[in-house]
């Protein structure tokens, strides 16, 4: 298993519709990152920044490099792309963040 971590922007004020929408994830968007071997992903917000922060688990065997091929992740990034900094092809701009410090059990 690895742990990784990556910064996106949210635009101002969408901190609730952003919330909203993750409440109600599609259940096939979430099969489908199960089956891309995603595990215990989590998006924490900064409301000084409007910066999201996310951290998730992927088997080692991950295909996390096909999602942007499926369609249902291309229609998510499209619902989303209102409310969050995207590429002009709605791929949401995202900063991979280096590990600094680990503290485990």
């Amino acid at each position: 298993m690895e742990t990784i971590a990556f910064r996106m922007v949210l635009n101002p004020g969408m901190r609730e519709e952003y919330e909203r929408r993750h409440a109600q994830i599609w259940p096939e968007l979430v099969d489908a990152l199960h089956n891309a071997g995603v595990r215990d992903y989590r998006i924490f917000f900064d409301p000084g920044t409007d910066h999201l922060f996310a951290v998730l688990s992927r088997t080692t065997d991950h295909t996390m490099d096909q999602l942007p091929q499926l369609d249902v992740m291309r229609k998510w990034w499209d619902y989303m792309a209102d409310i969050m900094q995207t590429a002009p092809d709605h791929t949401p701009l995202s900063q991979t963040l280096d590990p600094v410090f680990h503290l485990s059990h």
